[in-house]
């Protein structure tokens, strides 16, 4: 084995024009020299102490043969002859360790059972392979891709050790396969939307609006990858509770930050939306998947910023980590992940965006430059896309007006038999009142008692001599607490020139 240091990644031995003769790998040849390649590599760096990641470490490329025969450092194979080259290899296993990945679950999952082979919904020319267990996909990537990769490693590690929750695709090995003049890249990578998890809609969704909706050929499929004008046209947008929202939105505001510091644009939102009332897929063999998850932070609800409450279970099955959300009168789980983030703003991509610019709207195609594409992206995503419930306004003010008026009503339905009885008390002790002696009761009436003067012949004099009476409706306290009507003229003096002896007051 040979190592190489500061290696470029594309500085692998190119075919030359004999190699094209030679006859290209097949694809069950291809999956089982990636199984058995990175099976070797990590297995040879199990024997490496563990120790801090250094600068260098990451320009880092090994090199290795693999005859069909086998050697004494190799084992046989039934496979072509190929080489493998494993770029920074104790920077890809920190990556590992980080996320809870032990080498010898890591190696169960990729080498256990034969790869699966998904389709592409993208524009490249990649290959997808999946493992058995739901949890690493492997992609095959372009030269100008992994050197970029390669590249943006030391930003990447301090970024991770920063925020280990992202949507931002977790890396956990770079490799390179050359069999038979074929140079092949891959990189194996979390898996964002689990192959157990029925998706009933799926969308690549980056903001803009020129040609982004799926193709003919892409809707006559099975399981389609639709679009952002697709998405507006499908769905009203996804509603999450506050909490959720923000957590959400707090995420993709540092992904994408990220993301525009190392000039990345032409990324996506992978977006997979599950709808629990419909029937789930049938798992069978598989209802185990993902039982026992292997990586941390892997699933959707543990990517994103916040504490998030986990939604309950479906009948019988599990969530995967799905994201809670509604859409209409729907509940749904929601799988995302930002992908392919190995575009940056070359040269060749501002010719493009000039291009496409002269054409139509700049502002719409999907290549732009990186500040201008992020702030897009998370317009687009903030306000069209995830969308937050509000509590409806006044709710708990009416709830509470309505708790009032009905304790109130109770209330009176309960004091009003005791309060007519004390009414019919208060009206008994009046009238008796006006029967007996007014000035007994400490409460007298509004009206007064008809008062009858005797006058004889003694008493003439007497009565002429004495002052005029007057009575008052209401004592000295009473007038204090309510009003009182004020005699301005004077009652008359009482003579016998009056035709009625008998005098009758009312105020």
């Amino acid at each position: 084995m040979s190592t190489a240091t500061a290696d470029s990644v594309g500085s692998g031995t190119k075919p030359s024009k004999a190699s094209k003769d030679h006859k290209k790998p097949t694809s069950s040849a291809l999956k089982g020299a990636i199984q058995l390649g990175i099976g070797y590599a990590v297995g040879n760096l199990s024997s490496k102490p563990d120790r801090d990641v250094l600068m260098q470490d990451f320009s880092v490329v090994e090199s290795v043969f693999l005859p069909s025969e086998g050697s004494n450092l190799t084992p046989a194979h039934h496979y072509p002859d190929f080489r493998l080259k494993t770029y920074a290899p104790l920077a890809f296993r920190y990556f590992r360790e980080l996320f809870g990945i032990k080498p010898d679950d890591y190696l169960y999952s990729i080498c256990n059972e034969p790869l699966i082979e998904l389709t592409n919904p993208g524009a490249s020319s990649s290959w997808f392979y999946l493992t058995s267990d739901d949890e690493f996909i492997i992609k095959t990537v372009q030269h100008k891709e992994a050197e970029f990769l390669q590249k943006l490693l030391p930003g990447y590690y301090m970024n991770l050790n920063q925020n280990p929750r992202t949507l931002l695709p977790k890396f956990y090995g770079l490799y390179c396969i050359q069999c038979n003049g074929a140079t092949i890249r891959v990189v194996v990578m979390n898996n964002v939307l689990p192959r157990a998890m029925k998706m009933h809609y799926k969308y690549d969704l980056k903001g803009s609006s020129y040609k982004r909706c799926a193709s003919r050929k892409e809707r006559v499929k099975s399981s389609p990858t639709f679009k952002d004008l697709d998405f507006q046209e499908m769905h009203e947008g996804l509603h999450f509770d506050a909490d959720t929202y923000n957590a959400l939105m707090k995420t993709l505001q540092r992904d994408c930050r990220v993301l525009e510091s190392f000039k990345i644009m032409d990324y996506s939102l992978l977006l997979g939306i599950h709808v629990l009332d419909r029937k789930l897929l049938s798992r069978g063999s598989r209802r185990d998947s993902r039982k026992g998850q292997k990586v941390l932070y892997s699933t959707a609800l543990e990517s994103i910023q916040g504490n998030v409450k986990a939604p309950e279970p479906v009948a019988d099955d599990e969530t995967l980590g799905g994201i809670p959300a509604k859409h209409k009168d729907e509940n749904l789980l929601i799988f995302l992940g930002i992908i392919d983030i190995l575009q940056s703003y070359r040269f060749i991509k501002k010719v493009e965006h000039s291009w496409k610019a002269l054409v139509h709207d700049g502002d719409t195609v999907s290549v732009h430059r990186p500040s201008f594409y992020a702030d897009r992206f998370l317009k687009f995503m903030g306000s069209t896309v995830f969308k937050k419930i509000h509590p409806l306004r006044g709710t708990s003010s009416k709830r509470k007006r309505s708790s009032i008026n009905a304790s109130k009503s109770a209330s009176q339905e309960f004091l009003s038999p005791k309060w007519e009885e004390k009414k019919e008390e208060k009206k008994a002790q009046s009238m008796d009142n006006l029967d007996g002696n007014f000035y007994s009761s400490s409460k007298q009436p509004d009206l007064l008692p008809r008062v009858s003067f005797e006058v004889t012949e003694n008493d003439e004099e007497d009565l002429e001599n004495r002052p005029t009476p007057v009575f008052l409706c209401c004592s000295e306290e009473r007038r204090a607490s309510s009003s009182t009507i004020a005699l301005d003229d004077p009652l008359p003096c009482l003579s016998r020139s009056q035709s009625d002896p008998e005098l009758d007051v009312y105020l």
